[in-house]
């Protein structure tokens, strides 16, 4: 995908929460995808910006990265190291930030490329994600759940702060702050537009991906059933929107219904396992609005 506005505001919000983003690292030689009379709203840029079409100058000269290193399964956009992210990856350095915007969608082997994208990242430093979630069937193999961030970029596993956002891709003033699932819970969502995850985390020393499990099974193995059944539950809800959108007529009654009583939105406004953030307050790192909470 490269840097859209989405994962422009991603930087800006994760170079100031890490003081800086040091020595970067990106997955898949990174597009610049912000026309430049859009890239001058978010960003300040130096007299001698060029708007080329990759990201190694905004990232240094924007952004104050020391050094910005490029990883590819081939050198067909002038990559800074070629490597097939489906094997294990013997890393030449380690980064202050390791980016990932909309490449891990394209790789088979998801599991192998979440260790190499650690394996590439230093003790204390930032991990970013900005990856397809809701209706990109077609872009790539794969679209992802925020339950995987969660579940893998886990304090056990050796990481911290991590943050997971949803975004309707054509809302740029709005994140959806994903409140991380337990109590057996499924953080469930559905959406009429496309969605992207956006994650932050911060790996600390020794990190382990050897036990990554969902958390609603998590809860029911070390619970009685009563977990079980409020997971279960929560699941035939889910089948059951799921089947009432599949049909083409409940489906038109369903959207006149929402419009005629407002409630027509991109199905996040109202899943209270979201908290709705305006993306200005997230980079002044201003607490979301009490009305905005749910």
């Amino acid at each position: 995908m490269g840097i859209d506005v989405h994962a422009l505001q991603l930087l800006r919000w994760a170079s100031l929460k890490s003081n800086g983003l040091g020595k970067v690292a990106t997955i898949g030689r990174q597009g610049v995808n912000v026309p430049a009379r859009e890239l001058t709203k978010h960003v300040s840029l130096p007299p001698d910006y060029q708007y080329p079409r990759y990201c190694e100058d905004l990232l240094v000269k924007v952004f104050g990265a020391e050094r910005v290193d490029s990883f590819d399964n081939s050198d067909f956009e002038g990559c800074t190291f070629v490597a097939d992210f489906n094997k294990p990856l013997a890393s030449p350095c380690q980064y202050t930030t390791v980016i990932d915007f909309g490449c891990v969608e394209h790789i088979y082997n998801v599991p192998q490329a979440m260790r190499n994208i650690s394996l590439l990242c230093a003790d204390g430093g930032q991990i970013l994600h900005c990856l397809p979630a809701n209706n990109f069937c077609g872009h790539g193999f794969w679209q992802f759940s925020p339950e995987l961030f969660f579940s893998l970029y886990s304090k056990q596993n050796g990481y911290s702060e991590t943050q997971v956002f949803v975004v309707n891709i054509a809302d740029e003033t709005v994140w959806y702050e994903v409140i991380a699932p337990r109590n057996g819970k499924r953080v469930a969502m559905w959406s009429d537009t496309p969605l992207y995850v956006l994650c932050r985390t911060v790996q600390r020393g020794d990190f382990s991906h050897e036990n990554v499990q969902q958390s609603d099974y998590v809860f029911m193995w070390n619970k009685d059933t009563e977990g079980a059944v409020s997971t279960n539950a929560q699941t035939l809800h889910s089948s059951l929107t799921a089947a009432l959108k599949r049909n083409k007529f409940a489906r038109l009654i369903y959207r006149k219904l929402a419009v005629l009583l407002g409630l027509k939105d991109d199905g996040l406004r109202r899943n209270p396992s979201l908290i709705k953030r305006h993306v200005s307050d997230l980079i002044l790192n201003l607490p979301p609005r009490a009305s905005q909470r749910r």
